[in-house]
């Protein structure tokens, strides 16, 4: 499991607060939980009724309703045919009267810290920019914390505003990109952590995927220049439908090359007919998907071109999954 401690932080009087713990079945064999007892009737736990397979993931969930203003912890025992002796679950917080929601304007939490953000995306780069974005945060704990950035790649510095964020305080953290340091035209991808303090364990939990998109240099344009025309910009799939296909016409007047095809997110396939179209020439792009894997994902799911159309150097194709 990731923890058997989990600090919600703090919460308003009267307002349920809840606590998750991931947990795995280590065993090899199903894994059944006859019962979760807590610490008193002021906290619920909720938990997997089923059996739960070897090596299967699963979520207990605890519940107190912040009825005693102050610091609390809570526990529960759970008891399962996985051990002679129960484990021991506990959720820890303090109850105030005054507290600020910052959930609306805060959405992802990085442990105690609040951010406005949990995907960082560089559109339309030229080659010498130095673009920055801003991850907003809060600090939701009762302890100070030194924001930082962690596994930055050589293209990438980060600056925390302030150094050192106090309780219920607001910052930022600032990333500036160095288009000089990307070497190839499109889609660079790379993912870095929000630390509440330097040394912090890296996990999903306080990852941020941050992509680029660094777009080529164009020549003027003349009446030879190739041009790109598609059939949609948009595919649309739903629970029937695992691929569609659009057409790609060069209208223009010399050869179309699409030197660079990628994806933004995972759980997708592409195929492409031809790469170099004479004018007038026509080919078919092909997008596969699994659609389990796009709902799950962060990104806006997305396919991407890089031509020398003048018209058209970086095309993109939307997905929608429905």
């Amino acid at each position: 499991m990731e923890s058997t401690t989990v600090d919600v932080g703090k919460t308003s009087f009267c307002t349920p607060v809840t606590a998750k713990f991931e947990l795995r079945n280590k065993g090899s064999r199903h894994l059944n939980i006859s019962s979760v007892k807590t610490s008193c009737g002021c906290t619920l736990a909720d938990y997997p009724k089923k059996s739960i397979g070897a090596g299967d993931k699963f979520t207990i969930s605890l519940t107190y309703d912040a009825r005693m203003l102050g610091h609390f912890v809570k526990q529960a025992m759970v008891y399962s045919n996985g051990s002679k002796n129960p484990i021991t679950l506990r959720m820890k917080g303090m109850v105030v009267s005054d507290w600020e929601d910052f959930s609306a304007t805060y959405p992802y939490a990085f442990g105690l810290m609040l951010a406005d953000a949990n995907v960082i995306e560089f559109d339309d780069v030229n080659a010498g920019d130095h673009p920055e974005a801003d991850i907003h945060i809060v600090n939701n704990g009762e302890e100070t914390m030194t924001p930082n950035v962690l596994h930055l790649p050589p293209y990438l510095t980060a600056l925390a505003t302030p150094e050192k964020l106090l309780p219920g305080k607001k910052g930022k953290v600032t990333l500036m990109l160095d288009s000089d340091k990307l070497h190839d035209y499109g889609l660079t991808q790379t993912s870095i952590y929000l630390a509440r303090q330097l040394g912090e364990k890296v996990s999903s939990n306080n990852e941020i995927p941050v992509s680029v998109v660094l777009l080529p240099k164009m020549e003027a344009t003349d009446s030879n220049a190739p041009a790109m025309v598609l059939s949609a910009d948009t595919l649309l799939f739903d629970a029937r439908h695992k691929s569609n296909t659009i057409t790609i016409t060069n209208s223009g007047q010399s050869v179309l090359k699409i030197s660079s095809l990628q994806m933004f997110t995972a759980g997708m396939k592409v195929t492409l007919g031809k790469r170099e179209l004479q004018p007038q020439e026509t080919t078919k792009l092909k997008v596969s998907i699994e659609r389990h894997k796009l709902l799950a994902a962060r990104s806006k799911p997305r396919v991407l071109m890089i031509t020398n159309a003048p018209d058209h150097p970086k095309v993109v194709i939307n997905i929608r999954v429905e």
